[in-house]
């Protein structure tokens, strides 16, 4: 037991700092290209909030189970003894640290992986997202969509590497953060978005919800907002427009007709 946490402090490969830019930012940048290139504002607003709430629900979840378990790292042993020799109490027998306070309470938060976590919630919402955008499960099978999804997935994956390469968590921490942030996620994500299989995959619920609206207060207006694909929604609101504007020329210059059919004349 003792061998598994004698493992020498290193530098972190990816730092702290870093963690918010991988999760949040990056997450954040594609989605804001992506408004630059539709100007959905609808899928703007709701794809920050899912991203949001994905990486501040699974930090809280990871903070209070770290302190909750308190399981120590692989390199506690040289955070407690700075120079490498163990201090025990003559009587109890037990651990007497000579290690810095702050170090050897951070060595007391191993499980799970904050790192893993946070980058598999932002980089797990980014990949749900792109492919609902690019539509991976339209049953044609192209292989690029898959890798252009897996990439944050892949990216993710190795800030959890790097954390066993530091030594700074054990593969059990990297894989219960890593199942953490994906799970929080793909429920943040589909609280505002259809899954990525669906035929509606591609908006956010609230933009369905707004057209189903908008047609129900329309009845002449026959199309089901729920099932048109992307292309046809858009020109929706066009086609139902100069369709009015052609009823109401009809009705104008068919009324002196029909007001002279009344007077018993004839045409």
């Amino acid at each position: 037991m003792m061998t598994d946490l004698e493992y020498p402090l290193k530098d972190n490969t990816v730092p702290f700092w870093a963690v918010p830019i991988i999760a949040i930012i990056l997450p954040f940048s594609v989605i804001l290209v992506y408004y630059f290139i539709r100007r959905d504002v609808y899928d703007l607003h709701h794809a920050i909030l899912g991203l949001l709430f994905s990486v501040l629900i699974t930090g809280v979840i990871t903070d209070a189970i770290k302190d909750a378990v308190g399981r120590p790292r692989p390199d506690f042993f040289w955070r407690c003894f700075p120079d490498g020799k163990g201090v025990f109490d003559p009587v109890t027998k037990n651990v007497m640290c000579t290690g810095l306070r702050s170090v050897i309470k951070e060595g007391h938060k191993s499980f799970p992986s904050g790192h893993t976590s946070w980058s598999f919630a932002g980089l797990g919402f980014l990949a749900l997202y792109l492919s609902g955008k690019i539509r991976v499960f339209d049953r044609r099978g192209h292989v690029a969509k898959l890798c252009i999804v897996f990439l944050p997935l892949l990216i993710a994956a190795l800030v959890g590497i790097s954390r066993v390469d530091d030594y700074w968590h054990h593969w059990q921490d990297i894989f219960a953060g890593g199942l953490l942030g994906i799970t929080v996620s793909s429920f943040c994500y589909l609280q505002f978005f259809p899954p990525p299989y669906d035929v509606e995959g591609w908006g956010p619920h609230a933009y369905f919800q707004m057209l189903a609206e908008s047609q129900n207060g329309n009845p002449s207006n026959g199309i089901n907002g729920q099932n048109v694909q992307q292309s046809e929604l858009e020109s929706v609101y066009v086609e139902s427009q100069h369709g009015r504007e052609l009823s109401r020329a009809n009705t104008h210059d068919s009324s002196p007709i029909l007001d002279g059919m009344n007077d018993g004349r004839r045409y």
